[in-house]
């Protein structure tokens, strides 16, 4: 929060007219999630586009406090849950303004780098067989699998909202907190690679704003350009069982 508003004041230096609200959210908690929706929707603004930002990265096992192992529950689970319950909003405004809505999907090119069969549908939660980079991976193919599902639901409705997602790159945040050794080699030997945070977010807005991806969706960008994704994530069926795992997670988790 402290951060949230540190950048909340730097908006109001650049644009004095600007609106900005700070909301609380923890995307591996389910409670938090459902109280940020309902403090959201008491603010009785549209939704126009919903960036799904937030993650952890290569952290030991644990479970958040849902009883969901913690990668997949931050970077995935947390997601799927708020946009599922931010949808109607998000609808309702594409259909009384005409303009088009957009859902952004922070994935990585980790997604390639997961478990056997992509996701670990019968032992999620299990400390056993446990590998903090391919949770990971699983988690960002997860994100992608998620934007594609959305994609050809809502295609299939007929509503103006776009799914797509997303490799920002390797970017200089405190992400990769828990492998501070790791962090430290991989800046050592590609720090050519690396982006600041704008350029880090130049793919994110490219693909939130751009007048030149209307109507685009279901696809993956990197470097604001579309990319290949593996393929694992073009799996229409794999995201037709990751959609209906994860409804399932949410009830349990939401009626212990």
């Amino acid at each position: 929060m402290e951060a949230a508003n540190a950048a909340k004041q730097q908006i109001f230096k650049d644009i004095e007219t600007a609106r900005v609200d700070v909301l609380k959210l923890d995307l591996c908690s389910m409670n938090s999630i459902k109280a940020f929706v309902a403090h959201f929707n008491a603010l009785d603004v549209p939704l126009n586009i919903l960036i799904n930002n937030a993650g952890v990265m290569f952290c030991p096992f644990q479970l958040s406090e849902d009883g969901i192992e913690m990668q997949f529950a931050t970077n995935y689970l947390g997601h799927f849950h708020l946009t599922n319950l931010l949808l109607e909003k998000m609808k309702n405004t594409a259909r009384t303004t005409g303009i088009e809505g957009r859902i952004v999907n922070l994935s990585s090119i980790a997604h390639h780098h997961t478990y056997e069969h992509g996701i670990r549908f019968d032992n999620i939660n299990d400390s056993v067989g446990y590998s903090d980079k391919k949770a990971y991976g699983q988690s960002k193919l997860a994100n992608i699998l998620h934007a594609n599902e959305l994609s050809r639901q809502l295609k299939e409705e007929g509503i103006n909202i776009t799914a797509n997602s997303v490799h920002p790159g390797l970017i200089m945040t405190p992400l990769m907190r828990h492998s501070p050794v790791m962090m430290r080699l991989l800046q050592l030997f590609t720090y050519l690679l690396w982006k600041n945070i704008p350029q880090g977010a130049a793919t994110t807005c490219y693909v939130a704003l751009h007048p030149n991806l209307k109507g685009v969706t279901g696809k993956y960008y990197l470097d604001c350009n579309e990319m290949e994704s593996s393929a694992l994530a073009k799996d229409a069926v794999l995201a037709r069982k990751l959609w209906d795992f994860s409804n399932k997670l949410v009830n349990s988790a939401s009626n212990p």
